[in-house]
């Protein structure tokens, strides 16, 4: 069992069953709503979302698919992924990271022994999108990273359209981004993770 699934207020949102009419025989039937860590066997499942989602607008993408693998068997208690009926719908893949402020490593590198989690990318399939799952979604990871005694801040670098969005989510601006990509420049944000004994004592961590 994740380390999510054991979480009080990440527990998977199910919808209400019909009732059956007593002729209709029950079907063993998906969760209608889940939230887990990523495993390697997920690595597909996010690169298409990630592809179709990131491609469209930047021209390349945050994770290619060997770095989506590579992440999510070095830390994938740093992801998270929607599942609705079994299909993945969002994701957000994340890494530790031990300086102040990212840099051209930070692309790639999982540091064990940092405190900060960097957010490498954030994505929601193109059928599911204006539902307000990506807000949902990165409450929900902000939530748990809580849960995580050695979690100070979480971190990521996103375009200015973008700005707004992270803003609705508690990210605040740090400033231009160190990090480069072709010709695209960044904006650092960060989010601080506060109230580790709190959540432990009133979640159940």
């Amino acid at each position: 069992m994740s380390v999510i699934s054991a979480l009080p207020f990440l527990k998977p949102i199910h919808q209400r069953p019909l009732r059956s009419s007593p002729g209709r025989q029950r079907r063993h039937t998906l969760p209608a709503s889940e939230f887990r860590c990523l495993t390697p066997e997920d690595a597909i499942s996010v690169f298409e979302i990630e592809r179709e989602a990131f491609i469209s607008v930047s021209g390349d993408c945050p994770l290619h698919l060997d770095e989506i693998r590579h992440f999510l068997n070095l830390c994938p208690e740093l992801s998270l992924g929607w599942f609705e009926e079994g299909q993945l719908v969002a994701f957000i893949i994340g890494s530790l990271w031990d300086q102040e402020k990212l840099s051209q490593d930070a692309l790639t590198l999982h540091k064990p022994g940092g405190t900060t989690v960097h957010i490498h990318a954030l994505a929601v399939h193109r059928t599911f999108r204006q539902q307000g799952k990506g807000s949902i979604l990165m409450w929900r990871y902000l939530q748990y990273l809580r849960c995580l005694p050695y979690v100070r801040r979480a971190m990521l670098m996103c375009e200015d359209f973008l700005i707004p969005f992270y803003q609705k989510c508690g990210f605040k601006v740090q400033g231009p981004c160190e990090v480069t990509v072709g010709s695209l420049a960044f904006v650092e944000m960060q989010y601080p993770v506060r109230g580790h004994a709190f959540m432990r004592r009133n979640s159940g961590c």
